[in-house]
């Protein structure tokens, strides 16, 4: 069931969908229920679809830089994915094989069955995921800073590198200590609810080469959608379903359409080793004066990169 316009429990405030919209022009707010769960997206622009998933701890608004100018050739479908924003936040279906399921169904409902696919972080796992499990229905596929989970999560450091957990994270040796924090269950809720903004705001300024290109905006948009209980419940559950993620990546052929991998300072080096191995047709572009948050420090090369593929 798809319903248009209009989300009765979401509290009319200047951080609310209907609010946030203003600042995408020719964008509509959009509600589905599928696969058993209710989910946001805002849509905009006419050609082929383009769906974007977005990543942790953002939600659809960290398109924004981007949205508009692809939306002069495509139709730009921006999906909250479950658990994110104002998408249902149900207690399990985390997975990615699962999540996936769920914009497949949104699809449906729309009636699309051929699209370009984009995602950032865990936004980029989900759309492999999508690829690996709908290959006929994805023409395209883009991943930004983020691929489908790995055996090589099983090697992170629990312990940093000595001399790497500096200021700025490490290209060579990152230590991402949130993976394992987010593997917690019902103890970060406790730690961060009402208090997200200070989390948030020290991810900005390890993962991000300039943090200033995050605005005051932007960080109390996200500060807003994270600060309760429910929220970090739900987006902690994308990272507690890994093994089972890792799990079901065994069973994927290689990809065979055309794949884009995006990566910044943090990643590149990573991406342009792992994606070759599970896409037959890979290439992997450099941001390397960017961190984590592309979208933000250099959107006129992610819009560059993006459409020339998609040409």
């Amino acid at each position: 069931m798809i319903q248009h316009n209009e989300n009765p429990g979401m509290a009319q405030n200047m951080y609310s969908d209907e609010e946030l919209i203003t600042h995408f022009p020719g964008f509509t707010n959009q509600y589905a229920t599928v696969n058993g769960v209710r989910l946001h997206y805002v849509e905009g622009g006419t050609g082929i679809p383009l769906v974007c998933l977005p990543g942790w701890p953002q939600t659809w608004y960290s398109y924004k830089p981007v949205a508009v100018e692809l939306a002069k050739t495509y139709r730009v479908i921006i999906v909250d994915i479950r658990g994110m924003g104002s998408s249902e936040k149900p207690q399990s279906g985390y997975d990615k094989k699962t999540m996936a399921a769920d914009i497949a169904a949104l699809l449906q409902q729309l009636g699309l069955t051929n699209v370009h696919l984009m995602g950032h972080d865990i936004g980029g796992m989900v759309a492999m995921s999508f690829a690996f499990n709908y290959p006929q229905f994805t023409q395209k596929l883009i991943v930004l800073d983020g691929s489908h989970p790995s055996e090589g999560l099983m090697q992170m450091s629990l312990i940093p590198p000595r001399g790497t957990f500096a200021g700025k994270m490490d290209a060579d040796r990152p230590y991402a200590w949130w993976m394992g924090f987010n593997q917690v269950k019902e103890l970060p809720e406790k730690i961060l609810a009402g208090r997200f903004q200070y989390l948030l705001d020290w991810l900005f300024q390890y993962v991000m080469i300039d943090d200033s290109k995050m605005s005051p905006l932007e960080r109390a948009v996200y500060a807003s959608s994270y600060n309760d209980a429910e929220s970090i419940r739900a987006a902690n559950a994308w990272y507690q379903t890994f093994q089972q993620d890792i799990d079901d990546a065994q069973t994927y052929q290689p990809l065979a359409m055309p794949v884009l991998g995006i990566g910044s300072y943090v990643s590149y080096n990573y991406m342009k080793m792992g994606l070759p191995y599970v896409a037959k047709d890979a290439q992997v572009v450099g941001i390397l004066d960017s961190g984590h948050y592309l979208f933000e420090e250099r959107p006129a090369q992610v819009l560059d990169a993006v459409l020339r593929f998609l040409a």
